[in-house]
């Protein structure tokens, strides 16, 4: 029975947990306006400033694992970067160390979980008096923070009895299997109570008493440090690819600087007995281990900081979403930008793909599909559009032609009304118009074949052979023909009462949104056409290239 009740608060309290930080999540994400971003954006500028605020912000609430997920949120909810993120995750560790300091001076720790139910309390009032301002979300968020301490307290209460039947005394510290023995007692003792301060607070305390050795507390307070991970491993269940890749940060870098520690444990002891003696100072164990714990986090910083850009290079190949996937130009490099006459070509081919994939999206966008799904594409469309204009830039500016400046002006306009035409996509998928004409076959019918007509207009132009600006442009009449013959039919059935009048503008909106995605995708196509007629390209060389990286 014990063991049952045992499992259902541990339960309850992870759940508690992950609710909680879905709620930071979702919270911030609302209540983030320019003022938020722009100070998180100071604060986490540089590599430096983010390591000085991952800092101050864990000294001050005394929780390492408060502090990285904390970070999380914030770039769950796309406040800051990856790459900011990654300086706090190195100061909250270096920040953590102050704990030990607290409890070698003064004996005790500053107890947060006390004001989680008044945080818990003022983010539901504000959520509750003003339901439709910014400060309702960021009561949202504050009772996230809350909820995170409480399900911290609650995990911590559940292993209480486990931790205290740890008897230190059990263990011996000879040789190396015995310091990895009590380096695994500290992994265990943070990650069953979520807390590396409580076991740096045991750990600290047993050595004091005699009970343990300083160089197996030197080895459980690193253990402690690795096991604090499992809170950011915890948090990052579910969270965009970013984020999970903070917590692997967070793992990489707390894993190193074990090791690093690990290796150089009896070294930094002696450091520590000179440096004390020098000034004086009776290196007592509590004294001892704080400057252990401190001189082993520092140096840990110091060894991977000017590997960060790298780390952050690895982690952003890892953990990769299908939007972030889909993305990532199949054609463009950085060594194509080196030679102008390549790039347009590579160009011109990522163009059309582009085109054929929000072609393949407005053919969903219309029918019960996959809504989210939908959307998703297009997001990684609309990225992909804003990289290649990036590409266009970076394409070597250097004794270019007038033939080629052009050129590449001409991919510029194609891309932006590609974007465009992502955007009229993604209004189409929320307007939903034909659930509101299942009564009125008549319509129905012409919006679809008004639909239909704009999707064989959109593959003839970018996949049929020798295509002419003649021809599109007759076509694109006689789509505006269709279009305000469709337009008048549901006005007059609006103004007859047989059609709701917030359906009849709900159908012209939808009818307007496809117009203006046919106005894009005509002007891109010319342009497309006549790039291809410039350079000289046979289309069907194009195209197979094309349809083999979609296939």
């Amino acid at each position: 029975m014990e063991t049952l009740q045992l499992a259902g608060t541990l339960l309850g309290g992870l759940g508690i947990f992950l609710v909680a930080i879905s709620m930071m999540t979702d919270g911030l994400k609302l209540a983030a306006g320019s003022s938020l971003r722009r100070v998180l954006g100071v604060w986490t500028k540089t590599p430096q400033r983010g390591i000085a605020s991952g800092f101050c912000m864990t000294a001050l609430v005394q929780s390492s694992s408060a502090v990285t997920v904390a970070s999380l949120g914030f770039v769950n909810a796309g406040l800051i970067t990856m790459h900011q993120a990654l300086g706090i995750v190195y100061g909250a560790n270096v920040g953590t160390t102050i704990t030990g300091w607290l409890v070698a001076a003064v004996g005790f720790k500053f107890n947060i979980q006390a004001i989680a139910l008044p945080l818990i309390g003022i983010g539901a009032l504000m959520k509750l008096l003003l339901p439709r301002s910014r400060l309702a979300s960021a009561g949202m968020a504050l009772v996230g923070f809350g909820l995170f301490f409480i399900g911290i307290d609650i995990l911590k209460g559940a292993f209480e009895h486990i931790v205290a039947a740890f008897d230190l005394s059990q263990f011996t510290a000879e040789g190396i299997s015995g310091m990895l023995t009590f380096l695994l007692v500290g992994m265990v003792m943070t990650t069953l109570t979520q807390s590396s301060s409580a076991s740096i607070a045991l750990t600290i305390t047993a050595a004091a008493s005699g009970m343990i050795g300083l160089y197996a507390a030197g080895a459980m307070v690193i253990g402690a440090n690795v096991g604090t991970t499992s809170t950011s491993i915890l948090a990052s269940i579910g969270a965009t690819a970013n984020a999970k890749r903070v917590a692997a940060a967070q793992v990489i870098f707390n894993v190193f600087t074990a090791m690093v520690a690990f290796a150089v444990l009896p070294v930094l002891f002696y450091l520590i007995n000179h440096f004390t003696a020098l000034f004086g100072v009776t290196a007592d164990p509590a004294l001892s281990l704080a400057l252990f714990h401190t001189l082993f986090n520092i140096l840990g910083v110091l060894l991977i900081f000017p590997l960060n850009d790298r780390l952050a290079g690895f982690l952003m190949k890892r953990f990769c979403s299908a939007e972030e996937t889909a993305s990532r130009p199949r054609f463009l490099d950085n060594t194509i930008a080196q030679t102008p006459e390549l790039a347009i070509n590579a160009l011109l081919l990522e163009s059309k793909l582009v085109a054929d994939k929000v072609l393949a999206q407005f053919d969903k966008c219309l029918l019960p599909t996959d809504k989210l799904a939908v959307e998703q594409a297009l997001h990684a469309v609309q990225s992909l559009c804003q990289q290649i204009s990036l590409f266009i830039v970076s394409v070597e500016q250097s004794a270019l032609s007038s033939q080629t400046t052009s050129l590449l002006a001409k991919l510029m306009r194609i891309e932006q009304y590609l974007f465009t035409c992502s955007h009229c996509v993604e209004q189409l998928t929320e307007h939903a118009p034909y659930k509101q004409l299942a009564e009125h076959h008549e319509l129905h019918a012409q919006l679809n074949e008004y639909q239909a007509q704009l999707s064989h207009f959109m593959k003839t132009s970018l996949h049929g052979q020798n295509v002419t600006p003649t021809e599109l442009l007759l076509a694109q009449e006689a789509l505006q023909r269709l279009h305000d013959d469709v337009k008048d039919d549901l006005i007059l059935a609006g103004t007859h009462a047989s059609l709701a009048i917030d359906k009849m503008v709900s159908n012209i909106n939808t009818l307007a949104e496809m117009w203006q995605l046919s106005q894009q995708w005509h002007k891109a196509m010319l342009l497309i056409h006549a790039i291809e007629a410039q350079l000289e390209l046979p289309q069907s060389s194009i195209q197979s290239s094309e349809h083999s990286t979609t296939a």
